[in-house]
Order: structure tokens, then sequence, then C-alpha cells
């Protein structure tokens, strides 16, 4: 007898059961375990970035350094190739006339000096020990204006040390001659100060940018005692000129403090003052390798 329609229209069902697929059956994720992936992969994405980063630093300030030394060698051909008359002087820059004027100090102090020993007149004096003084204020002013004009010189550094060399090495030296210490060893002293001075500006630009700068750039200290520190012996002086404590021309003054070395005076037969010992003191300083004053 033939089926009902209920029959006939169901499908019969054979074989196994249907198994669900693997990835059906998988649980799904929890919404920590996301969140520990994604802040993985923003790890993974941090330190891609960092270690990028790191390998471009050192690109970058080679790259810095290549570009000033173009800049500087354009400068160079630049002021080497003007043959137009007084070139030097149109590659000035304003910081470069601050400098020159301690220079210009440093030669004034030497010719009041001349005129105190032609005249005797003691104004002079006190205009020799005074323009070293003067010339400090021109060498602190030149760096500040430099930094104020942003422009800077190949020929700036060399003139700061040419110029400090005359108001804080010869014009010092020559004052002291002045006021007495002319004996043979003296004259000796004070030649080794002034070639001491030299040397120690010398080293200074050799090897300025070895020295440990701090966050401004500026160097953390001197090696040796700088220059323009003379003008502790410069006011020195100008208290033994007030106390009439030198031995000036004609008579004038009372003899240099402290007077000559007398051990050497006796059993040695040589005659040097204490003060041209405080010069030859001052030179070992300069030059000291191992003293390091800091920066203020």
């Amino acid at each position: 007898m033939p089926g009902t329609a209920a029959e006939l229209t169901t499908p019969p069902v054979t074989g196994a059961p249907a198994q669900a697929s693997p990835k059906a059956s998988a649980p799904i994720d929890q919404p920590d375990s996301a969140a520990k992936a994604l802040a993985a992969r923003r790890e993974s994405t941090s330190i891609d970035n960092s270690l990028k980063a790191a390998l471009e630093k050192p690109s970058n300030a080679a790259t810095q350094a290549t570009a000033a030394a173009k800049e500087e060698s354009a400068k160079l051909k630049e002021f080497v190739q003007d043959d137009r008359h007084f070139s030097l002087v149109r590659n000035f820059r304003l910081a470069d006339c601050v400098t020159l004027g301690n220079g210009f100090c440093g030669a004034l102090s030497l010719f009041s000096s001349a005129e105190y020993l032609r005249t005797n007149d003691q104004r002079f004096l006190w205009r020799a020990l005074a323009f070293p003084l003067l010339g400090m204020i021109f060498d602190a002013l030149d760096g500040k204006v430099a930094r104020w004009r942003r422009e800077s010189s190949m020929l700036g550094q060399e003139l700061d040390s040419l110029a400090d060399s005359i108001s804080f090495g010869v014009a010092p030296a020559f004052v002291a001659w002045t006021l007495g210490l002319r004996t043979p060893i003296d004259t000796a002293f004070l030649t080794l100060f002034i070639c001491a001075g030299i040397a120690r500006l010398a080293r200074f630009n050799a090897t300025v940018a070895l020295v440990p700068k701090d966050d401004t750039g500026k160097s953390k200290y001197f090696e040796g005692l700088p220059i323009p520190s003379s003008l502790f012996i410069c006011a020195g002086m100008a208290v033994c000129v007030y106390q009439g404590r030198f031995d000036g021309p004609q008579g004038q003054g009372n003899g240099l403090p402290w007077g000559l070395v007398e051990p050497l005076r006796e059993h040695v037969g040589v005659e040097v003052h204490w003060f041209a010992v405080l010069f030859a003191g001052w030179a070992a300083a300069m030059v000291s390798k191992t003293l390091r004053i800091p920066k203020f």
C-alpha cells in the first residue's frame, strides 16, 4: 500500500550522523586573550620603531657632520678666492670687530707703559693696568655678539687667541718690567710667562673639541690656568702702585714687595725678585695638563 504523503516527502536517513567542522567546533577567543594579542603586536611595533630610530641616529649625525664640513670648506674656498682689495676686512663679522677691541686695549696698555717710562707720569701707569681689564670686557662680549647675530667667522677663534696673548700675556709682563722686574732672571721669567700663555692658547685651539661638554655645548672645565687669569696679577700690581711698592724710573716707589730672593743672591749670586717667581709659577699653571679649572 503506498505510503502517506509525509513519508513520500521525507528523505530517508542513511550513513553516520553528520559531524561538525573542526573550525566550527574551535572555542571562540575570549576578550582578554584578544587584548593581550593586540598589546603584544603594539609592543612589537614599538620595538621596531625604536630600533629604526636608533639605527637612523648615527646616519643623521654623520649627515650633519658632513654638511658642516662642506659648509666650512665652502667658506674657506670663498675666503681664499676673494681677490678684492681689503678682502680680509670685508670678511670680518661684528664679533670679529669686538675681538679686535680686545687686542686694541692690549696695545694701548703697552704704549701707556712706555709713556710712563718716558714721562714718569703715574697716570699712564694706571692706564697700563686698566686697559687689560677693558680688554677682558671685549673678550667676554665677542661670543655673545656672535650668538646674537647668529654668524660665525673662520677668523674668530684665531683672532681671539692672538688678542688674548697681547692683552693678558704681553701687556701684564711689560707692566711688571716697568714696575721693577728688570734683572736678567726677572726678564727670563716674564718671557717664560708670555711663551706659556701663547702655548696654552694654542693647545686650547687644538683640543677644545675633545674637552667634555655640558648640556649647552660649553666645555666643562679649562685644562690649565686660562690666560685671562693674569688680571689677578694686574690687580696685585695695582695694589703695589697704590701703596708705592714698586721700583720706577728716577727712584719712584719704595721697592717691590718681598724684595729679592736672598738665598739665591747669597749662595749663587743670582738676583731675582719674589714677584718674578710668581710669574714663573703662573706660567707653569697655564701649561699644566692635570690642572682643571671648572667653568662657572
